[in-house]
């Protein structure tokens, strides 16, 4: 019923899509209406997203669901982190699934492929950073074996950042 698939820069189109679909629809609220506006329009727009193609370490993954996009995630391998004193480590930048897509247990479907693409990488476990308000994400990798081991603001803008967890699972 659902299939994932490694994105190429073919894709960076789709995936600018359902990243602002995808973050208007967890965060909207986050932030004044310009705030969030300037956000997805500079974050999410298929140059931007091209762009991150170039570096090999990135990774992106497309989830589909009876053959509609439902949602993506992006990785990065080896992604140093200043709260984990580990360098083999993978980074979960993005995990977006589009509100429609919900209850249909593919965001766990994703993570769980995520977790084992990172270890097949030969990395010591996986971090990523989470808004604080945004329980139900936390209580999801704290059930996960996520440790709490920093914090971060977000920034969205020059006025504006979100704090946000940092969070770590070592394999």
């Amino acid at each position: 019923m659902f299939k994932i698939e490694k994105a190429t820069t073919n894709e960076a189109q789709l995936i600018a899509e359902i990243g602002r679909q995808s973050f208007l629809e967890s965060h909207g609220h986050s932030a004044s209406e310009d705030d969030i506006k300037n956000f997805v329009d500079k974050t999410y727009q298929e140059k931007a997203i091209a762009e991150e193609f170039k570096n090999e370490n990135v990774q992106y993954y497309i989830i589909s669901y009876e053959d509609k996009i439902a949602g993506f995630s992006k990785i990065e391998i080896n992604a140093l982190s200043p709260w984990i004193d580990e360098a083999a480590v993978t980074k979960l930048d993005r995990l977006y699934l589009l509100e429609a897509f919900h209850g249909k247990k593919l965001g766990v479907a994703l993570f769980n492929f995520i977790i084992e693409t990172s270890k097949q990488h030969n990395q010591k476990g996986i971090w990523l950073a989470v808004w604080v308000e945004n329980l139900k994400a936390i209580k999801f990798y704290t059930k996960n074996e996520f440790k709490i081991v920093g914090n971060y603001d977000f920034k969205l803008s020059d006025t504006r950042s979100n704090p946000n967890h940092i969070m770590f699972k070592a394999y």
